[in-house]
């Protein structure tokens, strides 16, 4: 039931520094080394910060400055216990950034487009906000019924948590919602549910 070469699924390129920014922020959902994140870091004249989520209680957010070889600035690294709370600071410096600022995101496929929402709902154009998947194929899912999200989906049928219907998780996604539709698998035959698999793990 799922249809993988529908033009809405998102294709992923390996994340490389923008040569045009003025100032640059690296975002990732896990502690990953920014040398695997990001092309072009170890030259980059413009300042750099490196956000990533450490999912422990045992950091505060707060910045460290990283010195940085030969005539590359400066890298701002910050650690944080959650992805609201990354989100939540990401929401203030969007706030106050202006023109020649660039994002990049990498991370599980609902980390990087909760980073594109909020940096389209700041005014960032498309290529002044750049993804990268890593991590798990997990998947939000929309349902196109009653219009909630459902989280961490690895399996090809899931339960709305809103209204309680069987989905069929689709390949189409909404930049929109940041999520991939979900349709109600048994519409026509209620009751009748093709097999659950494991299909985003």
């Amino acid at each position: 039931m799922l249809i993988s070469d529908i033009k809405s699924r998102p294709v992923y390129e390996r994340l490389s520094l923008d040569g045009s920014g003025r100032r640059h922020l690296v975002l990732s959902d896990a502690p990953r080394p920014l040398a695997e994140v990001i092309d072009g870091t170890e030259d980059a004249a413009a300042p750099l910060g490196y956000w990533i989520v450490a999912a422990t209680s045992a950091v505060d957010g707060q910045p460290r400055i990283e010195p940085a070889p030969g005539n590359a600035a400066e890298l701002e690294e910050r650690a944080f216990r959650a992805v609201p709370h990354l989100l939540d600071r990401l929401s203030h410096r969007l706030a106050q950034e202006t023109v020649g600022f660039r994002l990049y995101a990498v991370g599980e496929e609902g980390f990087i487009w909760d980073v594109a929402r909020l940096a389209r709902e700041a005014g960032l154009e498309g290529a002044e906000c750049r993804t990268a998947h890593a991590g798990s194929l997990r998947r939000k899912v929309f349902c196109v019924h009653c219009k909630t999200v459902t989280g961490d989906v690895t399996t090809s049928i899931v339960v709305c948590a809103g209204c309680g219907a069987h989905l069929v998780v689709r390949d189409h996604f909404s930049r929109f919602h940041s999520a991939f539709m979900g349709v109600q698998a048994d519409a026509e035959a209620p009751g009748e549910l093709p097999p659950v698999e494991e299909v985003f793990p």
